[in-house]
């Protein structure tokens, strides 16, 4: 049997494994390995490759670096001979002509159970809105994102506490298991492409830093944990203590009964009343200075007698 001839499209650290599957298989040649350019990093914006490009660089891999694949003509001609496309974490839109360039088809992994949570941010939205369980689709692309018939689909459960950053790392290693299990589907030829059904749409558009602002009296216990636990690590949540961020990395219930956006210090704790009850904010890092609990926080304050405000 004639090996697959697959193109990658990914860039960050998240598609190496899936990558690495690739690479491993015997079955599959890899024809192209397409990522974004080097870009400036760090204090001393040294130019950095994407972990995608730098893994591809280590193992002899053919690899094409742009910004747009779609005006890459020399490159697009090349492609013609790839019987799949298997894309992940790519950040790039692929145009028509691009997405019926293989013989097979273009396909997406995607960190949820599709049609819920279509978008960048599906990770984040599945803990926001405190669901049990998420998973990995693959779907055939087409022009309208992430709304292609689906020909894999894995539950994964989402463990009590678990953060975005936690959860992430488990659907790495799920994407690259899905990559498997596609391929043996494609060589089997076993695909079965579902349509999704429109009734269980939902979307998870990119989030901003503005997003982690927690404003407490808006918010239950039960979402003011959903929402430190979903944006951890970024974009992070926070409020403000006068005119300087406060970070929030965690919380505890407290037994105080305080209205909606009271702020109480008594035994030196830092208690907020939220929508439903009160909570006490018991690791935070005030700008400026390191991470620390509440009651290190209180202690370093130079007037621990002015009235506290959280906004």
């Amino acid at each position: 049997m004639n090996k697959l001839k697959i193109v990658f499209c990914g860039t960050p650290d998240f598609a190496v494994p899936t990558l690495e599957v690739l690479q491993e298989h015997p079955q599959v040649e890899i024809l192209r390995v397409i990522t974004m350019p080097d870009r400036p990093k760090g204090r001393g914006h040294i130019m950095t490759a994407p972990p995608v490009a730098q893994y591809a660089k280590d193992n002899s891999l053919p690899l094409f670096q742009t910004a747009n694949i779609n005006k890459e003509e020399a490159l697009l001609e090349e492609l013609k001979e790839a019987d799949l496309f298997i894309v992940l974490a790519f950040a790039q839109f692929l145009g028509p002509r691009v997405l019926n360039l293989p013989r097979i088809g273009p396909f997406n992994i995607h960190t949820s159970l599709l049609p819920k949570y279509r978008g960048a941010a599906p990770i984040q939205y599945a803990i926001l809105n405190g669901d049990k369980v998420t998973g990995v689709s693959i779907q055939k692309m087409v022009k309208e994102m992430d709304a292609g018939d689906v020909v894999y689909s894995h539950e994964v459960e989402i463990l009590d506490g678990e953060t975005s950053g936690e959860l992430f790392s488990r659907l790495q290693v799920e994407a690259a298991n899905g990559c498997e299990e596609f391929l043996k589907l494609v060589l089997s030829n076993k695909l079965n492409p579902i349509p999704q059904d429109p009734a269980g749409i939902s979307f998870a558009p990119s989030l901003k830093k503005e997003d982690g602002h927690l404003k407490f009296a808006h918010y239950t216990l039960s979402e003011l944990s959903n929402r430190i636990r979903a944006f951890n690590p970024w974009p992070g949540t926070y409020c403000y203590l006068g005119k300087k961020r406060l970070k929030i990395f965690s919380i505890k219930t407290s037994d105080l009964s305080l209205k909606p956006g009271v702020v109480h210090t008594d035994h030196n704790f830092l208690v907020v009343g939220c929508k439903d009850s009160s909570v006490r904010l018991d690791s935070v890092q005030l700008e400026g200075r390191k991470a620390c609990s509440d009651i290190e926080l209180l202690n370093g304050l130079k007037n621990k007698s002015a009235k506290i405000e959280l906004n």
